[in-house]
C-alpha cells in the first residue's frame, strides 16, 4: 500500500480552482506570448530529459554528466525571463503548459510524465532558482522513481517528501481513495470540507481527462491458446533460460573492460579504466573468485601485447598488475586466509591463480608452506613454486639465505628436489653455518640429491659437524657415490680420536666409507686395527675391530680376505661376528 507523506508549506500546493491553474482544469485560448513561452518550456523539457538520462548512465565527476547539467541550467535562462515559477500539468503520457502539451512521449518507460501520473502526482511547479540549487535533487528522484519494484516500500511521494523541496512544489491525488477522489491541498491551506461531497465529486469526474484502458490486463487476454509449444520448443527455451543464468555475469563485466581498453585510444578512458581494475582486484580477492582474478591478470598481458599507442605511464600500470598479488603483505593475506577458510575453491581455480604468480612471492611461498594445514591448498602451492623455482633461481638462493627458518627450510629441500646447480654454494654455507640442526641436516640431504662434484665437496665440510645426525648423513652419502675427493679427511678420522669416542653406529659409517674408497693401500691399516695385540702391544676396542672388519669386507681384495681370516676365530664375539658378515658379504660379491 502506497504511502502518503504528510503536507508541509513548499512541499505540496493544491491549487483551488478559482484563479488558478490546474492540471485538471482545460485552458482555452493561446497568445503569441503563450507559443513562445511552451516553445521555450519545451525546449527546457527536451533538455531536461537528456539531462536525467546523463544522471542515469555517469557519474558526477564524468564531463558528459557536468556538460548535460550545464546545458540543463542554461535552458531555464529564457523561461525565467518570462516568469517567477513554471507549473506544469500532468498527464500519463504528456506535460502540459497553460493547456499546451510540451512534452510527449507514449512508451512508458522512457516517460517523466508517467513517473509522476502513476504515483499521483497531478501537477508540479518550479520556482525561479531550482537549477542553481534543488534540479539535481529533482534527478535523482526521477532516477529513483523509475527503479522502484513493486515490493519497495518507498513511492515518488515519499522520496519528494525526502528532499524537502523548497523551490519545488507538486499536487497530487490520493490513489489509495476512489480514482476520481478530490486533490489533497497542501497543510498549510486546508480548507474546510464543503457541504456537499457528492456535488464536488461529479464536478471533478467531468473535468478529469477519459481513463485510458489500451494497457490495462484483462482476464480474456489469458484464454487458452490454440496451439501449445511441443516438447522439443520447450526443451529449448528451458536450456537458454539455464544458459543464461549460468552466464559468469562479473566475467562478462571483465570480458567488456578490457575489450574497451584494448579498442578505445583515449588516454583519459584508458585511465579511469586501469583505475577500475587496480580496484576490482582486492573485491574478487575478498569474495573469493580466485579464477577471475587469474583471468584479469591474463588478460591484461593480451592488452599489453595488442593495445596500440598504451602511454609509458598506462602500459607501467598495468604489468605491476600481477606484481601486487605476488607482495608479500597480499600473498599472505590471500593465503591465510585460503587456509582458514570453511570452504576452498577447486583445485583447478588455485592452480590458475597461482600460476599467475611472480618470483617475487617466492620467499613468502617459502614461508607460508609448513603453515598450511589445507592440505589442498599446499599441495596446489607446491607446484606453483616448483614452476616458479624453475625459472627464478636466484630467487631461491635469495631464500635460502633468509632469516626466516620456515622459509629456508622449504628452499632449501626444493632445490634438492630440482637439482639447482645455481644453489649449490648457498646450501654449502646453509650445511656448514646454520645454527639450526634440521636445516643443517636439510642442506645436506639436497647436497645429495643434487650430486654435483661441487655439492659433494660442500658435504665434506660437515663431516665434523657438532650434531651426530648431520655427520652420519653426509658420511653415508659420501660412502655411497664413493668421493674419491673426501678420502683424505675421512682417513684422518677414522685413524683420529673423533671417531674411536663415537657410538657404533657412526663409527661403522665412517669406516665402511672408508672401505670403499680406500681400495688395497687401506689394508694394511684396516688389517692393524682388526688384528691388533701380540707381545707388549695393546688391542684395539671391539667396536673398532668390528668396525675395521667391515671396511675390509667393503674393500673386498685377496687381502682384505685374509686379514678377515685371520681374525675369524677371535675370542670377542661382536669381532667374530663382523668377520663372518664381511666374508660372507665377500663370497656373495665373488659369486
Amino acid at each position: 500500500m502506497r504511502r502518503s507523506a504528510p503536507g508541509a508549506a513548499g512541499r505540496r500546493v493544491a491549487r483551488s480552482s478559482a484563479g488558478e491553474r490546474s492540471g485538471l482544469t482545460e485552458i482555452t485560448g493561446t497568445t503569441p506570448e503563450t507559443s513562445s513561452a511552451a516553445a521555450e518550456v519545451e525546449e527546457l523539457l527536451q533538455t531536461f530529459v537528456k539531462a536525467l538520462r546523463a544522471h542515469q548512465l555517469y557519474l558526477p565527476n564524468n564531463p558528459v554528466y557536468q556538460r548535460a547539467l550545464e546545458t540543463l541550467r542554461a535552458a531555464f535562462v529564457p523561461v525565467w525571463e518570462s516568469q517567477d515559477e513554471l507549473v506544469l500539468d500532468v498527464y500519463d503520457a504528456e506535460l502540459k503548459y497553460e493547456g499546451k502539451a510540451v512534452y510527449t512521449q507514449a512508451n512508458r518507460s522512457d516517460s517523466i510524465a508517467w513517473v509522476l501520473y502513476k504515483d499521483g502526482v497531478r501537477s508540479l511547479t518550479l520556482l525561479r532558482g531550482v537549477e542553481k540549487e534543488e534540479v539535481i535533487g529533482l534527478l535523482d528522484v526521477l532516477h529513483r522513481a523509475r527503479t522502484l519494484q513493486a515490493e519497495d516500500s518507498d513511492d515518488l511521494l515519499t522520496l519528494l517528501w525526502e528532499k524537502d523541496f523548497q523551490l519545488i512544489r507538486y499536487a497530487f491525488q490520493d490513489l489509495s481513495s476512489d480514482a476520481g477522489g478530490p486533490v489533497l491541498p497542501a497543510a498549510t491551506e486546508l480548507q474546510p470540507p464543503p457541504q456537499n461531497p457528492p456535488y464536488v465529486r461529479q464536478a471533478l469526474e467531468e473535468e478529469a481527462p477519459p481513463r485510458d484502458t489500451t494497457g490495462l490486463v484483462k482476464a480474456e487476454d489469458f484464454d487458452t491458446t490454440l496451439y501449445f509449444l511441443d516438447e522439443k520448443e520447450i526443451a529449448y527455451l528451458k536450456g537458454e533460460v539455464e544458459r543464461e543464468y549460468a552466464q559468469d555475469l562479473r566475467r562478462n563485466v571483465l570480458a567488456m573492460i578490457f575489450d574497451v581498453l584494448e579498442l578505445q585510444p583515449f588516454p583519459t578512458v584508458r585511465a579511469e579504466l586501469i583505475s577500475i581494475i587496480d580496484s576490482f582486484l582486492p573485491y574478487l580477492l575478498g569474495a573469493g573468485d580466485f579464477s577471475s582474478v587469474a583471468y584479469v591478470l591474463r588478460e591484461v598481458k593480451v592488452v599489453l601485447e595488442r593495445a596500440r599507442e598504451l602511454l609509458p605511464e598506462h602500459r607501467q600500470a598495468l604489468q605491476d598488475l600481477p606484481g601486487r598479488l605476488s607482495r608479500e603483505e597480499t600473498l599472505s593475506q590471500l593465503l591465510q586466509s585460503l587456509d582458514e577458510a570453511q570452504t576452498h575453491p577447486a583445485a583447478e581455480e588455485l592452480a590458475e591463480l597461482f600460476g599467475e604468480l611472480r618470483g617475487e612471492a617466492l620467499p613468502t611461498m617459502f614461508g607460508w608452506l609448513p603453515r598450511l594445514s589445507n592440505a589442498r591448498v599446499r599441495e596446489v602451492l607446491e607446484v606453483a613454486v616448483r614452476r616458479l623455482a624453475a625459472g627464478n633461481a636466484d630467487r631461491v638462493v635469495a631464500a635460502i639465505g633468509s632469516p626466516d627458518a620456515a622459509a629456508v627450510s622449504e628452499a632449501v629441500r626444493l632445490t634438492g628436489r630440482l637439482k639447482l646447480l645455481q644453489a649449490v654454494p648457498a646450501l654449502v654455507g646453509v650445511a656448514a653455518q646454520h645454527k639450526e640442526r634440521a636445516i643443517r641436516l636439510a642442506a645436506v640431504q639436497a647436497l645429495a640429491e643434487v650430486g654435483s662434484p661441487g655439492a659433494m665437496q660442500g658435504l665434506e665440510r660437515t663431516l665434523e659437524d657438532d650434531d651426530r645426525e648431520v655427520r652420519l648423513a653426509a658420511v653415508r652419502v659420501l660412502g655411497q657415490r664413493r668421493h674419491r675427493a673426501s678420502i683424505g679427511r675421512i682417513a684422518a678420522l677414522v685413524q683420529g680420536k673423533n671417531v674411536r669416542v663415537a657410538d657404533l653406529t657412526e663409527k661403522m659409517a665412517f669406516f665402511e666409507a672408508y672401505g670403499a674408497m680406500v681400495g688395497e693401500e687401506g689394508v694394511a691399516v684396516l688389517d692393524a686395527m682388526l688384528n691388533s695385540g701380540g707381545f707388549l702391544k695393546k688391542k684395539e676396542d671391539p667396536e673398532v675391530r668390528a668396525c675395521a672388519a667391515m671396511a675390509l669386507g667393503r674393500i673386498g681384495t685377496p687381502a682384505a680376505r685374509a686379514a678377515l681370516e685371520r681374525a675369524a676365530d677371535s675370542k670377542e664375539a661382536l669381532v667374530r661376528n663382523a668377520v663372518a658378515r664381511a666374508l660372507r658379504g665377500q663370497s656373495g660379491a665373488g659369486a
